[in-house]
């Protein structure tokens, strides 16, 4: 089989970023390289001609993660004529939803990685790469009346939470409360 061009080349390192990403989010990451060039529909030995190691690539996947993240941001004020807080509120709502808590692969990163993240050794640069984007996240949140951080931990701890008990009426009450306490706050 021959050699496949630079354009191609970068094409496949880009879909690999991608499924890792959403893997990741999916089933952390712990998700196997060979699980990772397989949905990406690459074999598993073209892996290291494009990353160094399976670090590189959740580094990537995370950048990747959180540029997500921020163009879902921007296009929600986008969509709300720049208002902010009918983004935010967007957001929230979206966010505290069945279909956020039941699709992770899909969803926010910090929700997702968390638990990854909290594992990593200080100095990664995935978690620098959390890190920063936690802090943008949370500086996106922010109101006149209630900081970032709080919103955001309240929005996280409720996903995680409902993502944990999915399944019981308890799942469905937490996002509802959860979203009644930030549209009354925010």
């Amino acid at each position: 089989m021959g050699r496949v061009s630079q354009a191609q080349a970068e094409e496949n390192r880009r879909r690999v970023v991608e499924t890792a990403s959403r893997l990741f989010r999916e089933q952390g990451t712990h998700a196997s390289v060979a699980d990772i060039m397989k949905a990406a529909g690459l074999t598993h030995g073209g892996f290291y001609k494009q990353f160094t190691s399976k670090e590189a690539l959740i580094d990537e996947a995370t950048a990747h993660a959180f540029d997500e993240l921020t163009r879902h941001h921007k296009n929600g004020l986008e969509q709300h004529g720049g208002q902010r807080a009918a983004a935010q509120q967007a957001l929230i709502d979206t966010y505290l939803s069945p279909a956020h808590r039941d699709n992770p692969a899909d969803g926010c990163a910090v929700a997702a990685l968390v638990t990854d993240m909290a594992r990593e050794v200080g100095d990664q640069e995935a978690r620098r790469i959390y890190t920063e984007g936690v802090g943008n996240f949370a500086e996106w949140l922010a109101t006149e009346d209630q900081d970032g951080i709080t919103r955001l931990c309240t929005m996280l701890g409720a996903l995680v939470l409902a993502r944990a008990t999915n399944g019981s009426p308890l799942s469905e009450e937490i996002l509802t409360t959860a979203r009644a306490a930030l549209t009354a706050s925010g």
